[in-house]
């Protein structure tokens, strides 16, 4: 019978002691219980949630709920909250108004306000937006409000289970490095001192709905008015859109959207889907079948947080989301159709066509590392976009992704284009006849374990192919910087195609990107038709790879 270590059973009772959640305390005590019994089950799990502390990864902190300080739960909130104060002062934003939103995932709520009553203890003007909001609310009402920091519970698009914590400094935009080492040393400190050493008040204020009617006030000026009437179908995948999405949509003179029914109120069970993200298979199988009853011109969904998007257009065999890329060169290039100037900004894992693009119209191209925390940093942003369906497209109001103004300046697009006999599709293909014709695709492999993804990347940096669809292939280990600063992935490319390996950073798995270019032709659509196929071939080629670095 496998015997549970005495240190991780004394380190399991300190931590129920200082729970100030009954409920979890009680569950953590019942699991300890059957783990001092022999249950292999319930030592593997007290093993794992008291594996190490969490660490800040894409801004904040994201892990499955449950008890001790590898998952999500009151203890490590209160040690993040108090971390984060001891940081704001370091900085000296000491009394600085910290604003704090949540999403409608399970415990969501009760994190933000345990995160508002430590902060108010300690001694700031901390706010609590007291209801489910969209993360742009948060990153909108930082700047707006002239707040120090701001704090939005949510864990986006991840699995039910989980949850997160993502910060942010008074210039709206995600922590980086070093910002995120010095929370993390402050919070370390905090974990030596029990709870009861963390001061806590309750004289946080409550932002009023004047907040949320600035957000949707400004949101709305990046609309257009319509050109003509669009039935569209809109999901929020059981998050906090339809509100939002709604009420703009009436404000910019768009019809009303037809909602997914099973998906249209917050459910943090997630309940019709998986995973909750707009770019899984089977995520938008409802939005398609309602698309199709009520004979739809587009399909809209954000994911659960509303800060990313996605689209869906009929084609002659069925519905089709378009990619994030896609998404991405339709919006830039409508903007700067439109007169808009300043930099376009997209990552080193992104297709490559957006440079050209900002270049035909004589604009500011920028690469940048993966994540918003970084391109909203491009110096005179003016759009930005990350191929995992994020899109910032108003970064002097929220410099982070919205999915809500880019779902309406879609909206304006397709209205335009329907009016003129024309569509994305078509659109996408007079931009592939100016610049060259992109197509991108993503291979994606789940891991049990981080260990896992490390001998990955190892394999893909010691074991490159030599070629893949005939092409010599040279390898770039992104790790040793250059142009940009050193981050774990590396690039295979040749002549017109491009892979770009890299560990997710808020999910266990290995994300690769795929991108074929070449040049259109007089029939993008036949060209597009050819390299599809060839994409499948490059997809194929790099899945037999993964499958071969896990043996």
């Amino acid at each position: 019978m496998t015997r549970l270590p005495e240190e991780l059973a004394e380190e399991v009772e300190a931590w129920i002691a200082q729970d100030p959640d009954p409920i979890t305390a009680a569950a953590t005590g019942e699991l300890l219980t059957r783990a001092r019994r022999g249950d292999d089950a319930a030592i593997e799990e007290l093993s794992s949630c008291f594996a190490g502390p969490l660490e800040f990864g894409t801004a904040g902190l994201r892990a499955a709920l449950g008890p001790g300080p590898s998952r999500m739960n009151r203890v490590v909130v209160t040690r993040a909250a108090a971390g984060l104060g001891a940081h704001l002062q370091d900085i000296g934003a000491t009394g600085g108004l910290v604003l704090v939103g949540y999403d409608a995932r399970y415990n969501s709520d009760v994190f933000a306000r345990d995160t508002v009553e430590v902060l108010a203890g300690i001694g700031f003007d901390a706010v609590l937006i007291d209801e489910p909001v969209p993360t742009p609310v948060v990153a909108f009402g930082i700047k707006h409000l002239g707040a120090v920091a701001g704090v939005v519970v949510t864990a986006s698009h991840n699995p039910a289970a989980d949850n997160g914590y993502k910060v942010y400094l008074g210039d709206g935009i995600q922590i980086i490095p070093p910002t995120d080492e010095q929370i993390a040393r402050r919070i370390a400190q905090v974990a030596t001192v029990g709870l009861d050493r963390v001061p806590r008040a309750d004289t946080y204020r409550v932002a009023g709905p004047d907040l949320i009617e600035a957000y949707l006030a400004r949101a709305v000026t990046v609309a257009r008015p319509p050109a003509r009437e669009l039935r569209w179908v809109y999901t929020p995948l059981h998050g906090v859109g339809t509100r939002y999405i709604t009420e703009l949509a009436t404000r910019a003179g768009f019809t009303a959207p037809h909602v997914v029914p099973a998906q249209a109120e917050p459910d943090p069970a997630f309940s019709t889907v998986t995973f909750p993200n707009p770019e899984e298979p089977g995520a938008l199988d409802l939005a398609f079948a309602h698309a199709a009853r009520v004979g739809a011109h587009l399909i809209v969904a954000n994911d659960p947080d509303a800060d990313r998007v996605a689209v869906a257009i009929p084609t002659v065999d069925g519905w089709r989301r378009l990619t994030g890329d896609e998404v991405g060169w339709l919006l830039a290039d409508d903007m700067l159709r439109h007169g808009a100037t300043g930099t376009c900004a997209t990552t080193v894992v992104s297709s490559t066509l957006l440079a050209k693009i900002a270049a035909a119209h004589g604009q500011r191209y920028e690469t940048t590392l993966t994540g918003f925390k970084w391109i909203s940093r491009a110096p005179g942003l003016m759009f930005g976009y990350e191929e995992a369906i994020g899109y910032c497209s108003d970064p002097e109001a929220v410099a982070d992704k919205d999915g809500l103004t880019a779902a309406l300046r879609l909206l304006s697009l397709v209205c335009e284009l329907t009016a003129r006999g024309e569509s994305l599709a078509t659109r996408l293909d007079e931009i592939a006849r100016s610049h060259g014709l992109h197509l991108t695709d993503q291979v994606a492999l789940r891991v049990a374990e981080q260990a896992e993804l490390e001998h990955l990347m190892q394999q893909a940096r010691s074991k490159p192919p030599v070629g893949l669809l005939g092409e010599v292939i040279t390898v770039t280990d992104l790790a040793e910087g250059g142009d940009l600063p050193p981050t774990d992935a590396v690039q295979w490319a040749g002549r017109g195609l491009r892979v770009v390996l890299r560990p997710s950073g808020t999910e266990p798995k290995l994300k690769c990107y795929l991108e074929l270019t070449c040049a259109a032709g007089d029939d993008p659509a036949a060209t597009r038709q050819r390299q599809t196929a060839r994409l499948a071939e490059l997809r194929t080629a790099v899945e037999r790879l993964l499958d071969r670095y896990s043996h």
